[in-house]
């Protein structure tokens, strides 16, 4: 195993050369246009990142971020790249960097996209609002786990009923549609009580209205892929998107929870001190962009993950859970069970590792500070920009074996001590949500939903299998000797 690495620590740095940050933002305009067609086009995000950390042989070092020039305005792209865990890990700390406003860097989608509220994300916790948000986001997610976990197996008990109609159908089936219906309404009865199948046009396009809202508030920060070069960079990232192209989604989306949330909602204004409209407004940011954002990128890369493997490792995750359930005498799994699934667990912080489902997370300098890397120390100043790519992050060579190679044992037995060093929640996978910090307040929920994910597919089928290529399913066979579905 690699040499274990403390976490930033100020009394470290007098023990490190001290570097200037290298790099520059060259020509003003052309700078950042040649950054963001690198970034976008001529490179990608990886390159991008690996070519300027290679060039200036640090993993710190300046550039620019998009969105840029033309029609950006009052955006600054000027950032301090941070590439490895213990200069990532600045990020967290936050009595040198705060969180205000940064959560797709300097830029900052218009808050008509959350009802001209400044919703808890964009919050820092020295705010006056951030406790009283945070305390009722938390709040929120603890009083769902009633329901949690009832109202995940169900849903994904339907949405696999469809998929394997259409496998013995046509041979395959794409899950990306019928797995995000599945994450909305376990959402909206988990998180709200709400029931989206009472308003037709919620429950039949409600996914998709939450799709729209996100794509249009993270365009210019993204390769969409959907369109070729250059009429990507010239239709989608030169501008922000106004919300009145998605006024009506979320206008709908709003009267769900409105109507069927009620109790939610008077918990918000009455315990918490929030207006019904910032309640229902955070609400909907937890729901849609946190948690259904969240679930659609990751869900999808732990699936095929799991059914593209060619190491037997599918044999071992079903022999792991029905041991397990056996053991328990569960029928399902649970909360409890899933914890004793080790190699599950394991398997789920190590897709999240190589697939973080928010890649980049940024922070601005609160004061002057020294920042560490492994090796160098660099002097920060305030208001500077700090960005981080986790995915590049979290294959730190210094800190991960073999970085590269999806390794699902890797944080089983003492592999367990690399957790502090799993960033994926804005913060290390050993932290706790709390309004002092900025950590994902579902942080926890979104492990013990993984394993739950991973532990029905192996308690429902003997055989589980995806393309290589893409997201279909090509293959069930359901279960033959657990006695259960």
């Amino acid at each position: 195993m690699s040499m274990m690495w403390p976490l930033a620590s100020s009394a470290l740095t007098s023990s490190l050369p001290t570097r200037p940050i290298p790099g520059s933002y060259g020509l003003p305009l052309l700078g950042p246009l040649k950054d963001r067609l690198d970034y976008f086009w001529f490179q990608g995000t990886e390159t991008f990142f690996r070519s300027r950390m290679n060039t200036h042989k640090s993993t710190v070092f300046r550039t620019n971020m998009p969105p840029t020039f033309p029609f950006f305005i009052g955006v600054d792209p000027r950032m301090v790249a941070v590439l490895d865990c213990a200069s990532f890990s600045t990020l967290f700390d936050l009595s040198v960097v705060e969180k205000k406003n940064v959560l797709v860097g300097d830029f900052m989608p218009s808050l008509s996209f959350t009802g001209d509220t400044r919703v808890v994300v964009y919050l820092d916790p020295t705010e006056r609002d951030h406790a009283r948000v945070k305390g009722f986001c938390l709040d929120l997610l603890k009083r769902s786990a009633k329901t949690w976990v009832s109202s995940f197996l169900s849903n994904v008990d339907a949405m696999f009923d469809a998929i394997e109609l259409e496998v013995a159908k046509d041979g395959s089936s794409n899950l990306l549609v019928p797995l995000q219906k599945c994450i909305f309404a376990f959402l909206c009865k988990s998180i709200i009580g709400a029931d989206p199948s009472s308003s037709p046009d919620v429950g039949d396009n409600g996914y998709v209205m939450l799709d729209r809202w996100l794509a249009l508030q993270l365009l210019p920060t993204v390769n969409a892929g959907i369109i070729p070069q250059p009429l990507e960079e010239i239709l989608l990232h030169s501008f922000a998107y106004p919300f009145f192209l998605v006024s009506g989604d979320y206008r709908k989306l709003y009267e769900l929870v409105e109507k069927q949330g009620r109790e939610v909602v008077e918990r918000a204004e009455a315990e918490y001190g929030l207006s019904q409209h910032d309640a229902i407004n955070n609400i909907l940011f937890v729901l849609g962009f946190n948690a259904f954002g969240g679930f659609s990128v990751f869900f999808p890369v732990l699936l095929t993950t799991l059914g593209r493997d060619k190491t037997g490792l599918r044999g071992k995750l079903k022999e792991e859970v029905r041991r397990v359930l056996k053991t328990r005498g569960e029928s399902k799994p649970s909360f409890e069970s899933v914890r004793e699934m080790e190699l599950v667990r394991s398997t789920v912080y190590e897709a999240l590792r190589l697939n973080p489902p928010v890649p980049l997370q940024y922070a601005r300098a609160r004061t002057d500070f020294m920042l560490q890397s492994h090796d160098a120390a660099f002097e920060v100043r305030k208001g500077e920009l700090l960005c981080g790519y986790q995915p590049l992050v979290m294959r730190d060579p210094v800190v991960f074996d073999d970085p590269e190679t999806f390794v699902p044992e890797r944080f089983m037995g003492g592999g367990k001590e690399l957790l502090r060093y799993l960033f994926w929640s804005n913060g290390p996978q050993t932290g706790t949500p709390s309004v002092e910090n900025k950590q994902c307040a579902a942080k926890d929920y979104v492990v013990e939903t993984a394993c739950l994910l991973v532990a029905q597919i192996f308690n429902r089928y003997d055989e589980f299998v995806c393309a290589d290529d893409n997201t279909t399913v090509t293959k069930l066979e359901k279960a033959t000797d657990s006695g259960k579905e």
